[in-house]
């Protein structure tokens, strides 16, 4: 599977780089926690992508937020995955987190751009894969891949984009 988040096309890159439309095409799952900006790319993600299973982000309009929901959730290879932009302040977000997310297994997140993984003391897996297009305060735009195998959450790898 492949995580996106805040990729601001076109307002911070005219399209995702080469790099992660490949992923896309051998992801069976895009998982894009929000920050869109132009309801094209969904378009075009939506074409290409196997699956997709998405949310909207504050800085999506009216068209996105007709279109995707607030928090998506879906069961996958049997874990129960939750995506939402934002999730608040760092400070107390794992267990914040767990005790609004309960029945998730994992919650994919974005809205800071800063890559984020870690695990609570209840179990939840929390990630945030960055922005493959607006890298902020980081050395460069990222997006992760994992894989899910046997009910359990595998090979999570955050990938940095070259310069």
């Amino acid at each position: 599977m492949l995580l996106l988040a805040d990729t601001h096309v076109p307002h911070r890159a005219p399209d995702l780089p080469a790099q992660v439309w490949d992923e896309v095409t051998h992801a069976d799952v895009v998982i894009h926690a929000g920050d869109w900006v132009a309801p094209e790319l969904l378009d075009e993600l939506q074409n290409r992508a196997r699956r997709l299973l998405a949310c909207w982000g504050n800085n999506d309009g009216p068209v996105l937020r007709r279109r995707l929901p607030e928090r998506a959730e879906a069961s996958l290879g049997g874990l129960r995955f939750t995506v939402v932009h934002d999730t608040g302040a760092a400070t107390g977000r794992e267990a914040r987190l767990s005790r609004l997310y309960p029945n998730s297994d994992v919650v994919v997140f974005g809205h800071s751009h800063i890559p984020w993984d870690t695990t609570t003391t209840s179990g939840l897996r929390l990630l945030n894969p960055g922005s493959p297009t607006d890298r902020r305060r980081e050395p460069a735009g990222s997006y992760m891949t994992a894989t899910v195998d046997n009910r359990a959450l595998q090979e999570v790898r955050l990938h940095r984009l070259q310069k």
